[in-house]
């Protein structure tokens, strides 16, 4: 049977695609692969944002709320010991807005060497163990105790803490380890005073008193100048004996009193 010229010619037409239907197929071919390209980017760019707030987020939460330290030097001892990490509060005395900063090429990429209070929650009191700039060296975090507030006298005869001329009851968190006593014309340590706290400024001491640079050797510490109060050990690490002795495990949320 002879097929019908004009049916063959038919079904060789209806069997290949018309312009219009291969205008459409690239069409979608080009959207489906810009679509492709705009979810990567949407990917990438999720991923950037959310690490740039997260990174805005702990800066704020470091300057404003709570910032972590490592203690390494021995002038604390015995209420800290050299590899205890510590948190510092921010807010314990008030919200503070830092002034006095530079810019650094480094994280964080501001450094503050001073504060305004915004809000005051209190002063600081006697007892405190506080972060402040070492006035010496503005660069450098001292930690150290509250011994004298402002309007304080304080003097030390013989290893003796006086405030106020009543001896300070500070046996329970201190240690003495030289038995000697230093005459005070040569050197501070044992013997100084009486001197006055200024207004705003407060007088400190390190726990560890015959090995600790504070107070007696260099003066105040102004109340813009602390970075806040110390709380609680959340890690401690001593690194030497035995490798099972190297982490304190029974420092590990310990408060700091």
């Amino acid at each position: 049977m002879s097929l019908d010229p004009n049916q063959t010619n038919l079904d060789k037409v209806s069997g290949s695609p018309v312009a219009g239907e291969q205008a459409s197929v690239s069409g979608a071919k080009l959207t489906g692969h810009s679509a492709g390209r705009a979810g990567r980017k949407s990917v990438v760019r999720e991923y950037a944002e959310a690490i740039v707030v997260a990174m805005l987020l702990a800066f704020a939460i470091r300057v404003f709320v709570v910032q972590a330290f490592k203690i390494p030097s021995g002038s604390m001892i015995p209420t800290l010991l050299v590899g205890d990490h510590i948190l510092v509060s921010k807010l314990s005395y008030g919200f503070q807005r830092p002034t006095d900063c530079k810019l650094l090429w480094n994280f964080p990429p501001v450094n503050c060497y001073a504060s305004k209070t915004v809000m005051d929650f209190g002063k600081p009191q006697r007892g405190d163990i506080i972060v402040f700039r070492f006035p010496e060296d503005e660069e450098k975090d001292f930690i150290k105790r509250i011994v004298g507030v402002p309007g304080d006298t304080v003097q030390l005869r013989n290893k003796v803490v006086f405030v106020n001329k009543e001896p300070l009851d500070d046996k329970a968190f201190t240690q003495r380890i030289d038995p000697g006593i230093i005459d005070g014309t040569i050197n501070p340590r044992d013997n100084f005073g009486p001197v006055t706290v200024p207004e705003g400024s407060y007088f400190v001491m390190g726990d560890n008193r015959d090995q600790s640079l504070d107070g007696r050797f260099w003066g105040y510490v102004r109340e813009e100048k602390i970075r806040g109060k110390a709380f609680r050990i959340y890690w401690s690490w001593n690194g030497q004996g035995n490798w099972t002795e190297w982490i304190r495990w029974e420092r590990f949320g310990k408060a700091i009193q």
